[in-house]
């Protein structure tokens, strides 16, 4: 049954940039591993991490020097990290946030091949890595799925329950949902984020354009109504799949969705742990999600 699921996913989901936009090699002055055709940040760090089911993913960490929170970011389908250096660059400046995003299995320089529960082991290792290589802690933490990008997103929303904020733009409600309105969640379906979002304890932002002819608005409608802890939805006037970045309701509206994070952890600070936060062990700029009839 996971096999066919699979199947269903590569099918309508998935359709990585070929060839990819970028590669990874080694500096041979520093050891350290960076992105060829891509400029040079000194403030961005490259990982290649290896996930419980055995792909590497590449990951691209961009430090802030005064970051109030960590960004960890899930691009839409396709696309791969050379084409979001800089959307990632904008997001950091205007946001003050240090902003970690990584590439799917089969995507740019990452290896094995993309389906849903790959995407999940994904997003868990670079959570994992976050919280090893800086000291990340969940409430510093704000997840942001784009398109697809929703689906690794709340799969990892619904299991971490200090999490500070979660973003969905252009949000899904489930893979065969986008193709067909059906009232009940099929088995084979991916990417059930409308029985996930259910579980989601942190502050939820939703971003949709009243336009999008390739996720109806009604997603994201959806998924704001069902969203436990709601923030001030952002429903994109003329907005399309892919273009909400460029209006500037936009990046206004993002500020002050940090900003009243920055506010709550303040005024609701975490409770003191006493062991250590457990790793997750279960189970130009952005491009589209495309999901196809067959």
């Amino acid at each position: 049954m996971g096999n066919v699921t699979s199947n269903v996913a590569a099918k309508f989901a998935f359709f990585p940039p070929d060839p990819a936009t970028y590669g990874v090699s080694k500096d041979e002055e520093t050891g350290k591993l960076v992105l060829s055709g891509v400029s040079p940040d000194m403030n961005m760090e490259v990982h290649q991490l290896t996930t419980k089911s055995g792909n590497k993913v590449v990951a691209t960490f961009w430090r802030h020097p005064f970051a109030r929170f960590t960004l960890l970011y899930s691009h839409g389908n396709a696309a791969d990290l050379g084409q979001m250096v800089e959307l990632f660059i904008e997001l950091r400046a205007h946001l003050r946030v240090n902003i970690m995003s990584y590439d799917y299995s089969g995507y740019g320089a990452s290896t094995g091949k993309p389906s849903e529960f790959n995407t999940y082991c994904d997003i868990e290792a670079v959570y994992n890595c976050l919280r090893s290589d800086y000291g990340i802690k969940q409430e510093e933490l704000i997840l942001y799925g784009q398109s697809v990008g929703s689906g690794p997103t709340l799969h990892m929303a619904s299991r971490l329950k200090r999490l500070r904020g979660v973003v969905l733009h252009s949000a899904i409600l489930s893979g065969i949902r986008v193709l067909y309105p059906v009232k009940m969640t099929l088995w084979f379906d991916i990417f059930k984020n409308i029985d996930k979002i259910r579980h989601v304890n942190s502050k939820v932002l939703v971003i949709h354009g009243t336009k999008d002819d390739i996720v109806d608005l009604s997603h994201g409608k959806r998924l704001w109504e069902l969203a436990k802890e709601k923030y001030d939805p952002l429903w994109v006037k003329g907005g399309g799949h892919c273009n909400l970045e460029t209006y500037p309701e936009y990046i206004k509206h993002l500020r002050k969705f940090i900003n009243a994070m920055e506010k709550l952890s303040l005024t609701n600070p975490p409770p003191k742990q006493l062991t250590n936060e457990p790793s997750v062990t279960e189970t130009k700029h952005s491009r589209c999600l495309r999901f196809r009839k067959r």
